[in-house]
């Protein structure tokens, strides 16, 4: 049997692979930093420590046979770059340090699709698009940064795989994610109304099915974009609504009316210790993205087959109904 280990496994790809690999009679080990929810009861190895910790790294990456990498500082603007770039950038490389240094023969490094550069927007997005390391924005800057640094470290010894999923929704979204967070202030009421633009969203299940199908056919240095169906956020919210039984019936607001509100946002995020419904960032992520994510290579590759996102948000809204998030 296999030890794969994990970072961010108390995130929401982490929980959902943790549980696939424990299925498929993998031995699995995380790294855990605070959070523990997730991984709660289930038969892990635990190696306390953080990305800035290399004795914890070390140990954590100690007859590994793959690691997979999903620690992130995810910010849509409330994070200066410094500490982003210190986790995304700085805790990667420590990280791979650690992994060569103990002999680990593969590594999947998890990335984002806002890594890449979407320009142009009406063409098919694919593997070749470079890196959008010129971003302003902090998180898209460090994981491409990321990226490229990784794809660098690729040698016979040392096997790297990219990922980079697009907006990650579904199930076992325990802490919750940002994604989850819109979902449930949608259920319960606490979302005014809608903001222009859209995502390409897919499911945790099928992103978690291609990092599993990457340990045994993935091919080192090669990069793979796991992307599903672009939705405009008010189409999303209709699906969403519709998939827990309900109507959904929200003001969409010019864009400028929502940057109006960010300086009102801001304020009412600090004082309820909330995140904030959209940032500048956000909505410039909103507006900028591609419709046209190809996920071809990674369907022959590694046999990915996303479900239709009406799935998706219904087997959601069931497991945040049964675990309480949602109150209606």
């Amino acid at each position: 049997m296999k030890t794969i280990g994990i970072t961010g496994a108390n995130g929401h790809v982490g929980a959902n692979l943790v549980r696939r690999l424990i299925q498929e009679n993998y031995i699995v080990r995380v790294l855990q930093y605070h959070s523990h929810e997730a991984c709660e009861g289930l038969p892990v190895e635990i190696i306390h420590g953080d990305l800035n910790d290399p004795d914890a790294l070390f140990s954590f990456c100690k007859n590994l046979d793959v690691v997979i990498h999903l620690a992130a500082r995810i910010t849509i603007g409330s994070n200066s770059y410094e500490s982003v770039y210190k986790v995304n950038v700085g805790g990667t490389q420590n990280l791979v340090e650690a992994a060569q240094k103990q002999g680990v023969r593969r590594m999947i490094h998890f990335s984002s699709i806002h890594a890449l550069e979407h320009e142009p927007q009406d063409q098919p997005m694919d593997e070749s698009r470079l890196p959008a390391t010129g971003s302003v924005l902090a998180y898209e800057k460090t994981k491409a940064i990321a990226d490229e640094w990784v794809m660098q470290q690729q040698s016979d010894a040392f096997n790297v795989i990219v990922l980079n999923p697009t907006a990650i929704v579904g199930p076992n979204d325990f802490k919750p994610s940002l994604l989850g967070q819109m979902l449930i202030r949608l259920y319960d009421g606490f979302l005014p109304g809608l903001i222009p633009g859209g995502y390409d969203w897919v499911d945790v299940r099928d992103v978690s099915d291609a990092a599993f199908q990457a340990i045994e056919k993935g091919k080192g240095g090669e990069r793979y974009i796991l992307s599903g169906t672009w939705k405009s956020v008010a189409d999303y919210a209709r699906l969403a609504a519709r998939a827990g039984g309900k109507e959904m019936k929200k003001i969409i607001f010019p864009l400028w009316v929502a940057r109006l509100g960010l300086p009102f946002l801001q304020l009412y995020s600090k004082l309820t210790g909330q995140h904030p419904l959209y940032t500048r960032q956000s909505l410039a992520i909103l507006q900028q993205g591609n419709r046209f994510i190809s996920h071809e290579k990674a369907t022959k590759e590694l046999g990915f087959n996303p479900r239709p996102l009406e799935e998706t948000l219904r087997d959601t809204v069931r497991w945040m109904r049964e675990n309480k998030m949602i109150k209606r």
